[in-house]
């Protein structure tokens, strides 16, 4: 953090315009001369060292032109002469992968003492950009645009006509040779006119519709991103908190802002049930961007002391929000503890152009979904009997999942780019990024179970996060952490052979290998299957009218069959992408007519008959299948504790 003491001289040294600087028409095209050897013969990008960049960085964001979608920023760089090479953010935190969008970086324009300088791209490098500062050049002014997308087919929409979501490290450059900690910005933006924003910067200003902020490293500038919005409130969740906790809810329309006080009471509880949890805080202030609506690109991501977030525009409205919408804020806001104050190791690099690695994703997002499941019920953002349907269809999933027979839940995590964010028409073999958040949650379930039959419930995973995440109250510099600390830190809490316990289920590969469900018996219950579901199941397994995936062996979209399960009755008959269901037996093709044929072939040895056309192709195919439709269900085992019930309660002190 910057002390308030040098904040004046910081911001003196900073010459930002308040809009790009005209150069004379007579100079426009006038480069200054760039030496041979930038086109032929490139130095290498600097590594980063940790030293001081000389000079505050200056950034001006403008966020106006909703009409093209275009995001412009201007840069003052304080520079030397000699050989500069500037970087895009490759390596996007919480992204766990290089995914920071260069493709969508244009118009990239430089200049020193108001003459153009050229710059030459790495040509091994897409993200890194050479130049040569002549003699007597002080600073650079770098201009840009960040293209963003009118939809959702490629890239994630982040602005609207009425919402946009700035994420600093998609809209800036900084300097090689540098810590990104030890590289200091002075932001700013330029807002539509009249909007009001969210952000974990401090405001040092506005005028009229230009926002300046703090001088910040780079580091925590790109970890404080901001929702801005047409339609803007502001809501305080931690009344006389030791630390301000605000909800910054941006919409479609004014409406669908408008949150109501059972709402703001339960978001209340999430901060209280935290602080009950963990024991410590780790910002010095926290804000959730939340954004209702239908138009900006759905998104759940961790920030140190803020989080992005979107719902539907009715969430506020809704009798029964979706559930995963609920859990959103709760699993995000655990990321301030897990992934971002205590973070794995491999994580921790010293800037956004190092790659990352993702070993311990199983604890970062694993542990991370686990608490974000316990909390949700825990503040009354979710029903005891809506968490234990969460955990069933979770349960189920992995259960049934073929893919653990090739690799093992620590495969998914060491390339995580390998499913990122992409589909795939066999997901079921290929695993994926989900699995380290929904399996590892079983896991953890399974290790706080056995803690707590252990220490005859004198001890939980509970103890763990408050050993673990709950030191240094106060403090937001991350506290990395290795496989080793984790394994320490459970056995202070409980001893066992927890390197063991950890491995035999991340590394579990092979046909006879499980899904780690040993917790969901230890807390007294177990997953059975069911042909009909109860109302509150339909609601919360969206998807269960056209769900055949633990029966015949997928899904129906429509009509269209979608989720092939691999080695399923259907893998078996060479169904695959892009079969429509034309009939079943002698009706019109319909999730309705295959459910009724399902359940009737569960009396009948006829087989069940359908007729599925892709492109000019008709098939018909019978499934000598006789069970009856397969839904999940965890059931209470009779006679023991209910675990379930004990963790999934509001914590009282």
């Amino acid at each position: 953090m910057i002390k308030p003491a040098t904040l004046a001289l910081l911001l003196a040294s900073v010459a930002l315009p308040a809009v790009a600087q005209t150069v004379p028409a007579s100079q426009a095209h006038a480069p200054l001369p760039a030496p041979t050897s930038l086109p032929h013969a490139l130095p290498p990008i600097p590594a980063p060292q940790d030293r001081d960049y000389p000079g505050v960085i200056g950034i001006r964001v403008d966020l106006t032109d909703l009409d093209h979608k275009v995001i412009r920023t201007h840069q003052t760089i304080p520079v030397s002469a000699g050989h500069l090479v500037l970087q895009y953010p490759k390596f996007i935190p919480g992204n766990h992968a290089d995914t920071g969008p260069i493709q969508l970086i244009s118009g990239l324009t430089v200049t020193g003492n108001g003459r153009r300088i050229e710059w030459v791209r790495d040509t091994v490098d897409p993200h890194a950009f050479h130049l040569d500062i002549p003699a007597g050049v002080a600073s650079i002014e770098v201009s840009f645009e960040w293209l963003t997308q009118p939809d959702n087919a490629t890239w994630r929409v982040v602005m609207t006509q009425d919402i946009v979501n700035l994420q600093w490290e998609k809209a800036l450059l900084y300097p090689a040779g540098y810590n990104h900690s030890r590289i200091t910005f002075a932001p700013s933006v330029v807002l539509p006119a009249g909007w009001g924003y969210g952000v974990a910067l401090d405001t040092t200003g506005r005028e009229g519709d230009v926002a300046t902020f703090a001088p910040i490293n780079l580091e925590h500038l790109a970890d404080s991103p901001m929702f801005a919005g047409r339609h803007y409130r502001r809501v305080d969740i931690d009344p006389g908190g030791r630390s301000p906790v605000h909800l910054n809810l941006v919409g479609d329309t004014a409406a669908s802002i408008n949150i109501t006080p059972e709402w703001i009471a339960k978001y209340e509880a999430l901060v209280d049930q935290a602080d009950r949890l963990f024991g410590a805080r780790h910002y010095d202030r926290y804000e959730f961007l939340f954004a209702m609506t239908s138009q900006l690109g759905g998104i759940g991501l961790e920030h140190h002391r803020s989080s992005e977030n979107t719902a539907a525009p009715n969430y506020f409205s809704s009798p029964n929000p979706a559930y995963g919408a609920r859990g959103l804020l709760p699993h995000e806001y655990v990321h301030s503890w897990n992934g971002k104050f205590r973070r794995p190791s491999d994580e921790y690099v010293a800037n956004l152009n190092l790659p990352t690695q993702n070993t311990l994703m199983w604890v970062y997002e694993g542990q991370t979904e686990y608490w974000g499941d316990v909390l949700t019920p825990r503040s009354g953002l979710g029903t005891v009997e809506e968490a234990v349907i969460n955990l069933a269809e979770v349960a189920g999933f992995y259960d049934q999942q073929p893919g653990r027979q090739w690799r093992a839940l620590q495969d998914t995590t060491n390339h995580n780019l390998l499913g990122y964010r992409t589909t795939n028409p066999w997901s079921s073999w290929m695993r994926g990024t989900g699995d380290y958040y929904r399996e590892a949650l079983l896991i953890w379930l399974d290790a706080d179970t056995l803690i707590r039959s252990e220490t005859n419930e004198r001890k939980s995973l509970d103890d763990f996060a408050k050993a673990f995440f709950g030191v240094e109250d106060g403090v937001w510099e991350a506290r990395p952490y290795t496989f080793d600390d984790v394994v320490t830190a459970l056995n202070a809490v409980h001893p066992h052979d927890w390197a063991t316990f950890l491995r035999t289920r991340l590394d579990a590969v092979g046909p006879d290998a499980k899904a780690p469900l040993d917790g969901i018996e230890r807390a007294g219950w177990r997953l059975t299957w069911v042909d009909s579901l109860t109302p509150v199941e339909k609601r919360m397994l969206g998807g269960w009218a056209g769900d055949f995936q633990y029966s015949l062996g997928f899904s129906l979209s429509g009509t269209r069959i979608t989720g092939v399960r691999w080695g399923s009755l259907a893998f078996d008959q060479g169904l695959g992408a892009g079969w429509e269901l034309m009939a079943v037996g002698d009706r019109v093709g319909s999730a309705d007519a295959l459910r009724a044929a399902v359940t009737a072939a569960k009396t009948s040895p006829d087989p069940i008959r359908l007729v599925l056309k892709r492109g000019d192709e008709f098939r018909t195919v019978d499934f000598d299948y006789h069970g009856g439709l397969r839904y999940p269900r965890l059931v209470r085992i009779e006679g023991t504790r209910d675990r379930l019930a004990d963790i999934f309660r509001p914590r009282t002190r």
